[in-house]
């Protein structure tokens, strides 16, 4: 062969040999701004409560990790009942699962008929009463449970 068809054919394979090594550290590049992304932004699944008020049933589904309930308008769930304290419980998502704690009210928080005395973990389908309210709890994409009529 002659020599400037080789000079063509190195320069060709060196050009050809750039792009791909460009190719992958755009590739790499993507998928690693990809995965820490994902990473950063937390995921929890929603918690939904399901009660009644003034007669009716009322279903309030939560998406954020941290939820204060009671008498307090600034609680993200505000309830106009007397037997609730201002800041009754805390319900928050930590470790990968949603957990209830009492926040020292005067009635107390109970979770399936228990008093909750430190932070318990919850789960799809737990009664938490917070004084004479009684929830429901749905984790996640779980259907909603309807409270009994007899309650």
């Amino acid at each position: 062969m002659s020599a400037p068809i080789l000079l063509a054919l190195r320069i060709a394979l060196i050009f050809l040999l750039f792009a791909f090594i460009g190719w992958a550290f755009v590739t790499l590049w993507r998928d690693l701004k990809k995965q820490s992304s994902l990473l950063a932004t937390p995921s929890f699944p929603a918690i939904q409560l399901t009660f009644r008020e003034n007669g009716n049933v009322r279903v309030v589904r939560f998406t954020s990790p941290k939820i204060a309930i009671g008498r307090d308008p600034a609680c993200e769930l505000y309830l106009e009942d007397k037997t609730i304290s201002a800041r009754h419980t805390q319900l928050y998502f930590r470790d990968n699962q949603w957990w209830g704690e009492d926040q020292q009210s005067t009635n107390g928080t109970f979770l399936n008929q228990e008093r909750l005395i430190e932070p318990v973990v919850l789960a799809s389908g737990d009664r938490l009463q917070c004084g004479q309210v009684l929830f429901t709890i749905a984790i996640g994409d779980q259907p909603s449970i309807t409270i009994d009529s007899s309650q």
